[in-house]
């Protein structure tokens, strides 16, 4: 046995057949809704709890909690929510309106994402048993995927009835398909829920584990140890490996929808990317083919566009493709190329590979296509660093991922692109400012409001629109998409993924092969 895994699983005897164990990279602190926002904690979760609604692997929303989509008023101001009935929490006590809206109102208080409902929802009353209704501070139409978020999953309101206004960190009382039976930050236990109201678990348990590093993670699925293997954490040259087992049929794999994006955010205010003319050239001076090729042995898609598809206003591109000759014509507008070379400053996050390599190969592509007139400079800061310093301006270009917080275009423009307050092309406070790009447009924070209260054409008109302004004002430049995936060993079912780019534990189930 692995020395990390031996470490985890103590002296524990062996796990009763039928349960599994699963392993990622990231560790947990805490399993109350009210603090989850990374990966690990969403997938667990899935697994513990259940939203109102859910999104399918095509992206279009279910109800889960809820029995059909919001109804909205004629103001587009309120919205009532009819409720499943017949649901149990863990607990043995009933789901109902009141426990749904002890929930949001916790969420709102508690939430470290509480800005997703503080910016939009009012209140939230029962008007019936099995019926909530939400007001909001303005008309938006995309509620029920903000709703399908897991962090919003409610928790019995007896469990927690003295965590009104703390977390309740190591204990989880839910919906869901599992129970929480032990924690802790690096292993969980979870074992199914005999009243489940929905479909029962295919499996007889499941061992979250955490290993804290690529080559942990990826010997303990080839040892047997480790049933399915989640890709968060596995670097690219690991996972091709590990594909090439697939392909001898040693293993089995799935892959979800792209939730992650790469970006580079170019600072707006600081030379030399306070010349918009510059940022369209560096926009024109990516070969993202050969990067991924390079990067992620093409496992990750290349991306001209803000937001993944195959969510709404993420076809067709707004961004340029690679054209060098267009971006030899813009640099030489400014001087360059000409005898003098413009330095671009890159900062990519130190303790992810794929930053490093993407320099790397960029700065090589950039020599070799473009090089009399740019260079590429590169330097390393770790992403806790990275992150803490992005809204201070210090960082002229960086490299970075954005995960949305739910399957839905806004989710992935308005942290980007939002801004309160402005003068002229530049953001002085909010989102843009956070995101490290320091950019904005007249009227774009009208227009991603007026996107929220739009639906069909009418919303992914708009949605293009705000991305077009943003691909000409070129202050983000996207790279690429990256998929979620997971690999088991040959004697599982195919790992399957919901709409938010988690494996659905439940429908693992052992097989002989």
């Amino acid at each position: 046995m692995l020395p990390a895994l031996q470490l985890l699983m103590g002296c524990q005897p062996p796990h009763p057949a039928g349960q599994l164990v699963v392993a990622n990279k990231s560790s947990l602190d805490s399993v109350d809704p009210v603090d989850v926002y990374l990966l690990a904690g969403t997938q667990l979760l899935s697994a513990v709890g259940d939203p109102l609604y859910a999104a399918d692997r095509q992206g279009q929303l279910q109800p889960r909690l809820a029995t059909a989509l919001p109804q909205f008023s004629a103001d587009g101001l309120s919205a009532r929510i009819p409720l499943r009935q017949g649901v149990l929490f863990h607990d043995g006590t009933r789901f109902d309106a009141e426990a749904m809206v002890f929930n949001l109102n916790r969420f709102r208080r508690l939430g470290k994402l509480s800005y997703l409902l503080d910016d939009r929802i009012e209140s939230v009353r029962s008007v019936g048993p099995y019926a909530i209704e939400v007001r909001l501070t303005r008309p938006y139409r995309a509620l029920a995927a903000l709703l399908s978020s897991i962090t919003f999953t409610p928790v019995s309101p007896t469990a927690y009835r003295d965590y009104g206004e703390r977390s309740l960190t190591g204990r989880f009382v839910g919906t869901g398909p599992y129970r929480l039976v032990s924690f802790s930050p690096r292993k969980q236990q979870l074992l199914p829920f005999a009243d489940y109201w929905g479909e029962p678990a295919k499996n007889a348990g499941i061992h979250l584990i955490t290993l804290s590093n690529s080559t942990a993670l990826f010997g303990s699925l080839i040892s047997g140890e480790v049933d399915l293997l989640i890709s968060s954490g596995l670097e690219s040259d690991q996972q091709q490996a590990l594909d090439a087992r697939v392909a001898r049929g040693e293993l089995v794999s799935g892959e979800g929808p792209a939730i992650e994006i790469a970006l580079m955010a170019l600072n707006s205010q600081r030379p030399p990317f306070n010349r918009s003319r510059l940022r369209q050239a560096v926009a024109l001076s990516l070969d993202r083919r050969l990067i991924s090729q390079r990067v992620s042995f093409d496992m990750s898609e290349p991306l001209r566009s803000l937001v993944p598809p195959p969510l709404a206003g993420s076809s067709p591109p707004s961004w340029p493709a690679y054209d060098p000759k267009a971006a030899r014509a813009l640099y030489r507008q400014e001087g360059y190329c000409s005898g003098q070379r413009l330095t671009l400053p890159l900062t990519f996050r130190s303790n992810h590979a794929s930053d490093r390599l993407f320099a790397l190969t960029w700065q090589a592509q950039l020599r070799r296509d473009l090089g009399d007139c740019v260079r590429l400079e590169i330097t390393g800061v770790e992403s806790t660093s990275a992150y803490r310093q992005l809204s201070q301006g210090v960082f002229p270009m960086i490299i970075y991922d954005w995960i949305g917080d739910y399957p839905d275009p806004d989710t992935y423009l308005a942290p980007l692109l939002g801004c309160r307050r402005s003068k002229g092309d530049q953001c002085l406070s909010g989102s843009s400012v956070d995101s490290g790009s320091f950019w904005t447009r007249p009227g774009l924070q009208q227009q991603l409001q007026a996107s929220e209260s739009r639906t069909g054409a009418a919303r992914q008109s708009t949605l293009l629109t705000i991305q077009r302004e943003a691909a000409d004002g070129a202050s983000f430049v996207p790279l690429w998409q990256v998929n979620a995936r997971a690999w088991g060993q040959r004697n599982l079912s195919a790992p399957q993924f919901d709409g938010s780019g988690r494996v659905i534990l439940q429908q693992l189930e052992p097989v002989k092969r």
